[in-house]
């Protein structure tokens, strides 16, 4: 299945709850950047967010509540888009670590699982990379 696939089965509440989630994460710093609002853009267009929704969201992401997902896959390819808003300045600071193990345990990890997953992914994420190889590399019990 594509990620295009994967992405229509998704609920149009879960979309926007999850965009509001990248929003507010581009904005814990008080400002969105350039490259953190490019970024959005691209997902409001992936997440089908009309421009009145975008801008609803953009007035208050915090509104919106994090929905626990089924499948293990999409709460990673989930975790993952929050990831890449955080890494547009390539680190994650204080703020952002905390609200994404927030976001992590809200889409359904334990607070243990999101943890190992954050850690991980803050070793992956100073490099490019495809999901594909993220998933195989955070369901590998070696690192």
């Amino acid at each position: 299945m594509s990620r295009e696939d994967f992405y229509e089965n998704i609920r149009n509440s879960t979309r926007l709850n999850h965009f509001a989630n990248l929003v507010n994460l581009a904005a814990v710093d008080g400002v969105i950047k350039p490259e953190e609002e490019k970024l959005l853009k691209r997902f409001s267009r992936k997440f089908d967010v009309s421009k009145a929704d975008y801008e609803r969201i953009l007035e208050n992401p915090a509104s919106f509540p994090v929905h626990a997902i089924n499948s293990k896959t999409q709460r990673l390819e989930f975790l993952f888009d929050l990831l890449l808003i955080i890494y547009t300045d390539h680190e994650m600071d204080q703020t952002e670590e905390f609200l994404i193990k927030k976001y992590a345990v809200g889409l359904g990890f334990s607070e243990e699982q999101a943890h190992v997953i954050i850690n991980k992914s803050k070793k992956l994420f100073e490099n490019n990379f495809s999901f594909d190889f993220y998933h195989r590399f955070i369901e590998s019990d070696d690192n």
